[in-house]
């Protein structure tokens, strides 16, 4: 199977992360993947933006405190203009900044048709578990640093595997032959973010891994589309 290329924030190496623009820009040059962050505006719409905080002039406010037409004015768009623009043609990962965000991203995913196509992700077990829920269909995603999961990590994958996880998500440094195989054995993919470089991306290709990261939207396709074509999926 190949990979899944998430672009990172929209591939945030050739356009302002996290804009309509980046994420069009992605799926033109042939990304079958976004990735972006999601939190919830004061009016309650999902908004696409990695911090929690946006400047306004010489002042910062919480994006939970502004409402979405004014996000939209400081160019954060909300989760509906994405798919009203691009359609739903497309994998969406999204990372639950705001775990109230999960109730509402299910919905406005379904009235566009794109909830079997949607990853919704999270460092925190107990967050995937109350969207597990809401919805006992939707993919879930756990995102967390290798190193905290100390020697447990059998463990931790069959702890996904029983939760219903479809996936761990590791930096790609921390992914190895053997952690894949591991993965793979208790039936969660192996996904990959902060993946940058193309001899980095061809190692973990070859681990076997299931999807990959990168804001290097043009480098991260060309390189999984050569080892697709070549002995990668011999």
């Amino acid at each position: 199977m190949v990979p899944i290329t998430f672009a990172h924030r929209g591939g945030r190496a050739g356009a302002p992360e996290n804009t309509v623009p980046a994420f069009r820009r992605a799926l033109e040059l042939g990304a079958t993947g976004l990735e972006s962050d999601c939190r919830l505006s004061a009016d309650g719409e999902v908004v696409l933006i990695h911090e929690g905080t946006i400047r306004q002039g010489l002042r910062r406010a919480r994006v939970a405190a502004l409402p979405a037409a004014r996000l939209a004015e400081l160019r954060i768009p909300r989760l509906t203009d994405l798919y009203a623009e691009l359609g739903a043609g497309f994998e969406l990962s999204l990372d639950l900044k705001d775990p109230r965000a999960a109730g509402p991203v299910l919905k406005v995913a379904r009235a566009h048709g794109g909830e079997r196509r949607l990853w919704l992700c999270s460092g925190d077990l107990e967050v995937l578990r109350r969207v597990r829920e809401l919805d006992g269909d939707v993919r879930l995603v756990h995102s967390l640093r290798r190193r905290a999961y100390g020697d447990a990590l059998e463990g931790h994958a069959a702890a996904l595997a029983r939760e219903g996880v479809a996936a761990l998500n590791f930096r790609e440094t921390e992914w190895s032959l053997g952690l894949v195989a591991l993965t793979h054995r208790f039936g969660v993919l192996a996904f990959a973010w902060d993946a940058q470089e193309a001899r980095r991306l061809r190692a973990l290709l070859a681990m076997g891994i299931d999807a990959v990261y990168s804001d290097h939207v043009e480098r991260m396709v060309g390189t999984v589309g050569e080892w697709a074509g070549g002995a990668g999926t011999a």
